[in-house]
């Protein structure tokens, strides 16, 4: 595996398939070193491998990034892996769906500890490296459900509702500090991720999509920025 130290380098959770890992190809393709950080370790072997044959610069990282101790090794290995962190993508994400007085204590905790806590610990650890990037970017995969709600949907809602506002907190609290805050909204994506119904469907949003709109994001300009970007099926079901 390369290591090019002279290129920017992007963090990505959840990295090992969907969003994730479509995120990450479309960084690698544009000259990123990329650090892929997942829970499935044999799903990350198989990721590491594929970005790589792109010729980038590529650390795959078994991390639960809901424990804090763990996401600080992560961001001290990337940037001693690479000489630094550039962008970082939250974009680890599950999701626990069921009625209010249903909902298990341990279901409420997995999606708020994985969706808005793991957020929060891998920026506030990130963003010592970030400020000594030229171009820093934090980009956060929040979801349509942060602002629609719907029943069953209690704890994820409420996880994105809180990413999003946690976002436009951070926005300020960083943007004098040359690092730009964006959260990316997306409606239905055909993975494997998926609380709508079947799985698969030629009308939704692919990971691609979203890694497009990702890598635009990057490329633009340092003197603007999009905050929030929502994005939809053009033509759903």
């Amino acid at each position: 595996m390369s290591t090019n130290t002279h290129a920017q380098t992007a963090v990505i959770t959840g990295g090992s398939k969907g969003i994730g890992l479509g995120i990450a190809h479309a960084l690698a393709s544009a000259g990123y070193n990329i650090v892929i950080a997942a829970r499935d370790r044999a799903a990350l072997a198989e990721a590491e491998k594929q970005i790589a044959q792109s010729g980038a610069g590529v650390m795959a990282s078994a991390v639960d990034v809901r424990d804090y101790a763990a996401v600080e090794k992560l961001m001290q290995d990337a940037a001693g892996r690479f000489g630094g962190i550039d962008v970082l993508v939250n974009n680890a994400g599950v999701g626990r769906f069921a009625a209010v007085d249903e909902m298990s204590l341990d279901d409420w905790h997995t999606v708020i500890d994985t969706n808005l806590n793991a957020a929060f610990y891998c920026t506030r650890a990130a963003l010592p490296y970030l400020r000594k990037s030229p171009n820093a970017y934090v980009i956060n995969i929040s979801s349509l459900a942060g602002k629609n709600w719907f029943a069953g949907g209690a704890a994820y809602c409420a996880s994105k509702a809180g990413l999003n506002a946690f976002s436009e907190s951070l926005m300020q609290d960083v943007r004098q500090h040359d690092i730009r805050v964006s959260y990316v909204m997306p409606g239905s994506v055909n993975t494997a991720f998926n609380f709508m119904g079947s799985a698969q469907a030629d009308w939704k949003l692919t990971a691609e999509d979203v890694a497009e709109v990702v890598l635009d994001l990057v490329r633009t300009n340092t003197r603007a920025l999009a905050s929030r970007v929502e994005m939809r099926p053009s033509k759903p079901r």
